[in-house]
């Protein structure tokens, strides 16, 4: 054992006035930190209400129709094909783009293909394209010319790609900027054994064809969001990906599972959020829609979960909704041991054109799942499914009645039904993008 360390007396004033210092400077970055995050608060306030769109059905019926006429449009031969040779999208968000060879040359295409709640979003379209060269994290207080987190934190759009497969392990959770694209195609990019990712009272932003795995909390600690703000964040939960008051934000294309607490949550006034293409394993809180029955302003989210696959090693929250609008549309739910869709705080939950495959479990067959209360009170939650195919005694219990947003079945395009799902879904996830080639 060590020799103690004792503070000289002669010293002792000067040790208590340091203290004092450091008291002092602790306290002025938490007042200056309240006020940053009070005033950037405010301003995405504001952005949600614009983004919230007040006919809910317009959106999820543009996503229909999308996919209607992708296929009343063409034949089983050139469904596959286009351009003068095979194309592989089957459906319309991935066929806007992975037909054409020279898609690396004209990745910003990326951004006219988003369906959904979140079809307003561009992320870095009218930005400059920046590099990820350097797959380090060592420092999140000035991070460095080359890393993902000096691209994230920039103030102007950005175009956000990678030069190389990489495996980057965060130090601390990476806060996104607005108007931003990270665009990991032609690489294979792995956020893994690390912090999170966070889009907080952020605008406008695309993360596409990431591996998301084994995120964990981190410590907290000075952290760098902005060029001008690095303020004391506390410890992250080790989400994969955390949306908290944020718009516009599409997700497509990841391949998600075993974080430490949900794969993606959705939470504090976001809303405008796509969730498309991604395919999501091993993991038991998969989506979290809604934090706290007790937040209301959660009324105004909305958000498309469209084409995933969720797959093995799933548990629950696939997704688990409060207050909103959800339009769950075209997945593939092959796996689950306790419930698939559920929720609480009368959201309203339209499910069209999955494929649910219940577990062997006969106490866990039912697709939904209602928390908190009594049927008196859900019985009049609109929980509706239309054109879903249920297989190894899946049943999803359908509920409807009072409901604020007047929403009401007859307003929607009816989805492609349930047995389109495994070509809907087919390449799901991370894609393996050659450059030169079509995707």
């Amino acid at each position: 054992m060590g020799k103690p360390t004792f503070i000289k007396p002669g010293n002792l004033f000067l040790f208590s006035i340091i203290c004092i210092s450091c008291i002092g400077v602790l306290e002025a970055y938490t007042r200056e930190d309240e006020e940053y995050w009070t005033t950037r608060a405010m301003q995405a306030e504001t952005m949600n209400a614009n983004a919230y769109d007040p006919n809910p059905s317009a959106s999820t019926n543009r996503l229909n129709k999308a996919v209607n006429k992708m296929f009343s449009n063409t034949t089983g031969r050139n469904l596959r094909q286009r351009h003068n040779g095979p194309c592989l999208a089957t459906n319309p968000i991935d066929r806007c783009w992975r037909c054409r060879k020279d898609w690396a040359n004209d990745r910003k295409r990326l951004a006219r293909c988003v369906k959904g709640f979140a079809h307003a979003t561009t992320g870095g379209l009218k930005g400059k394209f920046y590099v990820v060269t350097d797959a380090s994290d060592h420092d999140v207080q000035n991070p460095k010319y080359g890393t993902l987190r000096w691209g994230a934190i920039q103030p102007k759009p950005l175009w956000i790609v990678f030069a190389r497969d990489m495996i980057i392990t965060l130090s601390q959770e990476l806060m996104i900027s607005s108007d931003k694209t990270i665009d990991a195609r032609g690489a294979q990019v792995h956020i893994a054994h690390g912090a999170q990712l966070t889009v907080q009272f952020a605008h406008n932003v695309i993360i596409h064809n990431l591996h998301i795995h084994d995120i964990k909390p981190s410590g907290g600690g000075m952290i760098r969001d902005s060029t001008n703000h690095c303020g004391f964040r506390t410890q992250s939960d080790g989400d994969g990906i955390s949306i908290f008051g944020s718009s516009n934000v599409w997700i497509d294309h990841v391949s998600m599972s075993n974080c430490a607490d949900g794969l993606i949550d959705v939470v504090q006034g976001s809303t405008a959020i796509t969730i498309s293409n991604s395919h999501f394993t091993r993991h038991n809180d998969v989506m979290l829609f809604g934090a706290s029955d007790s937040y209301s302003n959660d009324q105004i989210m909305q958000v498309t979960v469209a084409f995933n696959h969720f797959g093995r090693g799933l548990v629950q929250r696939m997704p688990r909704c409060r207050w909103g609008f959800f339009h769950v549309v075209n997945n593939d739910y092959t796996h689950w041991l306790m419930y698939a869709v559920g929720g609480s705080k009368n959201p309203t939950i339209i499910s069209q054109g999955n494929r649910y495959i219940a577990p062997p479990n006969l106490s866990a067959k039912e697709v939904t799942k209602r928390e908190y209360c009594e049927e008196g009170v859900w019985k009049n939650w609109v929980w509706q499914s239309q054109g879903d195919l249920m297989q190894n005694g899946a049943f999803f219990i359908q509920s409807g009645g009072r409901n604020t947003r007047r929403f009401s079945k007859t307003d929607l395009i009816k989805s492609k039904p349930g047995t389109f799902v495994t070509r809907l879904t087919r390449f799901s996830g991370s894609l393996n993008c050659d450059i030169g080639k079509k995707c």
